[in-house]
């Protein structure tokens, strides 16, 4: 039984107002896969880069119990590339700069040894390549997890449609759940989007927290406020990540086993976002997760006086 994570393997440079980098790694499939792994130790990553990248990031990916078998090498191309500047509210930004290179082409190939995965993760990438991925696979795994935006929503809304019939978790942002749903009320959008085919919906609202929806049920778990935010650019795959990769070391699909997943997804998001790109989310420690879980915990925890 292992999880599958399918997502951009990538090159990032990255301005805010704590300063700049030049290239450094990033991508949908880094994030998420570096954040499973801290609660899951069979994770299968497939994804494309060109030659330019480096192979200690490969050794990173092993260091991390990451089986990149599925992880294409175009020789003679470049790897995918996006810069982008950050305003003061580190909320908003502009892109400077997007290279699709091995990306503009991607066809995702499942090795043989992939095919046993009980939970599946379809980072931001085309719809098409979404349901190809699982399209793809002999049998359907237990839970799959789909991460979208609007850019695909303005361009493949169809090819979107067909593909949150075939998901079970859908995890975008309220500006996103806004527009796919055309309702402003977030529980009205989530009541609507989850008609479209997903049984469970995760609204992400960045420094304000994150929502689960499920029938009747709905859960908000906070966001940790932080003293300072270097760089937000992976927070919300790494929240996947680290979602899917809870839910995959439970084993047991349920809303109880979700509200405590959205809580260590949201912890390694938190660690995430205090440097630029996967430098803190490489180096973690159990004790760690555990310590900043539990500032969470007590972030909510409150006794009602009568």
């Amino acid at each position: 039984m292992s999880l599958l994570v399918i997502g951009s393997v990538a090159f990032d440079a990255i301005e805010t107002p704590f300063g700049k980098t030049d290239k450094i790694v990033g991508g949908a499939g880094t994030y998420a896969s570096l954040a499973a792994s801290y609660f899951y130790d069979k994770i299968k990553l497939v994804g494309v880069v060109g030659e330019d990248f480096p192979q200690s990031e490969i050794d990173d990916f092993h260091k991390h119990h990451i089986d990149t078998e599925g992880l294409q090498i175009k020789m003679g191309e470049k790897s995918f590339f996006w810069s982008g500047k950050y305003h003061n509210d580190m909320n908003s930004r502009d892109t400077l700069v997007t290279e699709l290179n091995v990306l503009g082409t991607f066809d995702p190939i499942i090795p043989d040894s992939y095919q046993d995965c009980k939970f599946l993760m379809l980072g931001n990438l085309s719809p098409q390549v979404q349901q190809t991925v699982i399209k793809r696979l002999h049998n359907r795994p237990r839970l799959i997890v789909m991460d979208t935006m609007n850019f695909w929503m303005n361009i493949a809304l169809d090819d979107l449609l067909e593909t949150l019939k075939m998901v079970d978790v859908l995890t975008i942002n309220d500006e996103e759940a806004r527009q796919l749903s055309g309702e402003y009320s977030l529980v009205k959008a989530a009541r609507k989007i989850v008609t479209m085919g997903p049984k469970y919906l995760i609204i992400k609202k960045g420094e304000h927290g994150a929502l689960l929806f499920h029938e009747d049920k709905i859960f908000a778990a906070p966001a940790l406020p932080l003293a300072e935010v270097y760089d937000p650019t992976g927070a919300g795959d790494t929240f996947a990540g680290g979602f899917i990769g809870y839910m995959a070391h439970m084993g047991e699909v349920s809303f109880e086993n979700m509200k405590n997943a959205i809580i260590y997804g949201s912890a390694l998001a938190s660690f995430c976002v205090e440097k630029f790109g996967t430098e803190k989310i490489k180096n973690l420690t159990k004790d760690d997760i555990v310590a900043r879980v539990q500032e969470f915990v007590r972030l909510s925890k409150f006794n009602i006086i009568s």
